[in-house]
């Protein structure tokens, strides 16, 4: 393997183990603002290591031009130094130059953030120059883990809070997995969580902050010094990032005034791209969670599970990749306009597994955070995550504290029963009444998926295309549900209309009138419909069903297609079960 194949590969290792610890990171987000998304900026940042890349330069500008947020834009700094690199020995220039060029970008730059991981990764490649040698990895590995730990003493706010910063935790855990290639040894899992997991959890005498504004990331056409640009922001907004790419400035700050931001950067140049989060409502979902799980609750992503859902309930979320024209994303950070904008202009989209390198670092880290686990997984006859999960189980877990379903479901029926465990094990006595009401609901879960086109089904491989092509000239939708053994079709409608109507004819004959129920109203490209016709009618007949209205899951979204919806709805189950007899 030649040294540009092995960095191709370290990079897209240290992606995906950021990938399995962003829920981490995202929980102890507090500096500069605690809003909970430096996982999530630096999972969308540093996408394209995923992706197959030969050209650095592009790779580079890629990386910085879709950038988010304060960790990824100074993440991508680095990078763009790092990819410099062209063998062992001229990795410590490489590291500096990164260095030199993330703390560039910063106008205020402070101990204790993502910069002095930078500095000690510099500084030690100095003390300890590059060799394969396993002990030159844990020499490097040791002196970033010493910096990580120092941040909780250099900044105030994450003395406060209990924790390390999550931007220079997301870097130590990318560069694991880097460091272990490049040496050519084989990428173990992180060694290091036992030895910081103090440093996971809010302390108890942390005090939520409300944060208000916006965080901004902005693509500048400019002929002026990123200095000059950056004074005029200081102004108006605070956390700014600024770095340079040819005639384009990459700009990240936090303000309460974007109209000002605007006005400010049209007398700069024109503004190219503009993305902005709700600081206020990031930091809504962010702290505590008020309860701990008796046992805790993983799943997966292909379930109808989001991000905010899965942090509001505390569970842990199993990703697969969805790639749309070549860009590959994990699934529950793809956003789905794009992706049905995608699919309706025929760009190429497909679904792949998470690699198993990534998936043994989830289940590792899960087991070392958490006494004991429940994994409700994706049904086997539609991924092998069951098999992957269940061979590192052998080998890994001999306490059985990981506890494994074969739910034999996917999409509504295995977001509800996820959804409905993960409420009962915060309240549960014990383990097994957990375990117990979780086969229980996913055997009594159901659910019925509309299909508007049949061309994306066939697109999957799930029909012929010959057929896909006569259904849809025939108008024919189907109506599917996934079972243990495959997607079941559970009949057919020739318009819209129709399949309204078959909804509620299926919800009268299988709702207990007498029991409430949770049922969620899935969408594609069709909320607003959803939301303004369908719901309303749902909550007129049966008033004693909780409705949610839920995004599908991505994957289940490409091989469905833009138009399909779903009802998912699970009654109690304990109670069914009595009544099964």
């Amino acid at each position: 393997m030649t040294m540009q194949e092995t960095l191709v590969s370290a990079l897209a290792a240290g992606y995906e183990r950021i990938v399995a610890w962003a829920d981490i990171l995202d929980r102890i987000n507090v500096y500069p603002v605690p809003d909970g998304d430096t996982g999530r900026n630096l999972v969308m940042t540093l996408s394209g290591l995923r992706n197959p890349w030969t050209d650095k330069e592009s790779l580079s500008r890629e990386i910085l031009l879709t950038a988010r947020g304060n960790s990824g834009n100074i993440a991508a700094g680095f990078l763009a130094g790092f990819l410099r690199c062209e063998d062992l020995s001229s990795m410590p220039a490489a590291v500096a130059s990164g260095r030199d060029l993330a703390y560039k970008a910063v106008p205020d730059p402070r101990p204790g953030t993502m910069l002095s991981l930078f500095d000690a990764f510099a500084e030690s490649l100095k003390r300890n120059p590059p060799e394969q040698t396993g002990a030159w990895v844990q020499a490097v590995v040791q002196d970033l883990e010493a910096s990580v730990k120092a941040t909780t003493q250099q900044l105030e706010e994450l003395k406060e809070a209990g924790v390390v910063d999550a931007g220079a935790l997301g870097m130590l855990v990318f560069c694991d997995p880097l460091l272990n290639l490049l040496a050519g040894r084989e990428a173990r899992g992180s060694g290091f969580a036992e030895e910081v997991k103090g440093f996971f959890s809010l302390s108890g005498t942390w005090k939520e902050k409300k944060v208000d504004g916006y965080c901004l990331d902005v693509v500048l056409k400019t002929g002026q010094e990123e200095e000059e640009v950056t004074r005029h922001l200081l102004a108006v907004g605070e956390s700014v990032v600024a770095t340079p790419d040819g005639n384009c400035l990459k700009l990240h700050l936090h303000t309460l005034d974007r109209k000002k931001v605007k006005e400010r950067l049209a007398g700069h140049g024109s503004i190219l791209t503009w993305a902005e989060d709700d600081l206020a409502e990031q930091s809504a979902h962010f702290g505590r969670p008020e309860k701990q799980p008796v046992l805790h609750v993983m799943t997966d992503a292909a379930g109808a599970m989001t991000r905010e859902t899965a942090r509001a309930l505390g569970l842990t979320l199993l990703n697969s990749y969805v790639t749309i024209g070549g860009h590959c994303l994990p699934e529950s950070y793809v956003d789905p306009s794009r992706l049905f904008e995608a699919m309706k202009a025929e760009i190429p989209v497909s679904t792949s597994q998470a690699s198993i390198a990534e998936r043994h670092e989830c289940y590792r880290k899960v087991l070392q955070l958490h006494g004991r686990v429940l994994y409700l997984c994706v049904g086997s006859f539609f991924t092998g995550n069951y098999s992957t999960v269940m061979a590192w189980k052998a080998e890994n877990d001999p306490e059985d504290r990981m506890v494994v379903l074969d739910t034999g479901v996917a999409s509504g029926k295995l977001g509800l029963a996820a959804r409905a465990t993960a409420e009962l094990s915060l309240t549960a006595g014990d383990p097994s009444t957990v375990i117990a009401f979780a086969v229980a609901a996913v055997r009594h879960a159901q659910e019925y998926i509309f299909l508007d086109r049949l061309q994306f089904v066939a697109a999957g491989g799930r029909m012929s295309k010959t057929g896909a092509f006569f259904g849809d000239l025939l108008h024919i939708k189907p109506i599917v549900s996934p079972f243990p053994d495959g997607v079941r079709k559970m009949g057919v409608a020739r318009s819209t209309k129709e399949q309204v109507k078959v909804a509620f004819r299926k919800l009268e004959q299988d709702l207990r009138m007498d029991q409430g129920a949770t049922l969620l109203l899935e969408y594609t490209d069709n909320r607003e419909w959803l939301e303004k016709e369908i719901k309303p009618e749902i909550q007129r007949r049966f008033p004693r069903v909780n409705v949610i209205l839920q995004i599908m899951s991505m994957t289940s979204a490409v091989h469905m297609g833009p138009g399909t919806w779903g009802i998912a709805f699970l009654q109690d189950p304990t109670g069914q079960a009595e009544s099964d007899g």
